[in-house]
């Protein structure tokens, strides 16, 4: 078969392959679009900036007892780890040769603490925690790394001026469609 006639094959084939996949959809009742309001639950990312964090604030003591609650059996009382990732410690380590990553060595941005506690903790119940709760949360994981002091109190405003001690640590991604803040 002369290559021409058999790119014409592969594109009519590929076509009839999507028209019978559009058909199984009407046809099983396989999903559907997703509403505002799914899209609008999701749609909770916080950038490096602060930019789109929520409304509410938490503190450091609220932070303690939630932490108790809902993340030491992973994490450690004081979040020197256990089942979970170690969070606190390892300033100074990352140009060792056993480097210890944690929210206060390794993090750039207080506000991707945030957005991760929020989007993925507890592990076993996602997104189950107030904004408040997360404020507190990361307030206290801050505060047992000494970037806040333990009486703060983290809002929206608060939490995207904390500067983490690795801010300058990460390098900046040189491709032109990437910006760089």
């Amino acid at each position: 078969m002369p290559r021409r006639n058999l790119k014409a094959a592969f594109v009519v084939g590929a076509i009839a392959m999507l028209a019978a996949a559009a058909q199984a959809d009407d046809r099983y009742g396989i999903g559907r679009p997703a509403t505002p309001a799914e899209i609008a639950g999701w749609n909770i990312d916080i950038g490096r900036d602060g930019s789109n964090l929520p409304p509410g604030s938490g503190s450091v003591e609220r932070g303690r007892t939630v932490f108790a609650e809902q993340c030491a059996a992973c994490h450690g009382d004081n979040g020197q780890g256990g089942v979970g990732d170690r969070l606190v410690g390892g300033q100074g380590t990352l140009a060792s040769p056993k480097p210890i990553r944690t929210v206060g060595s390794y993090w750039p941005y207080a506000s991707t603490l945030f957005d991760y506690i929020r989007r993925a903790m507890p592990q076993n119940a996602p997104q189950s925690l107030s904004n408040e709760d997360v404020y507190a949360v990361s307030a206290y994981i801050l505060s047992l790394n000494g970037v806040v002091p333990a009486n703060a109190v983290l809002d929206a405003k608060s939490l995207a001026a904390v500067k983490m001690p690795n801010r300058e640590g990460f390098v900046s991604d040189p491709r032109p469609d990437v910006h760089n803040h």
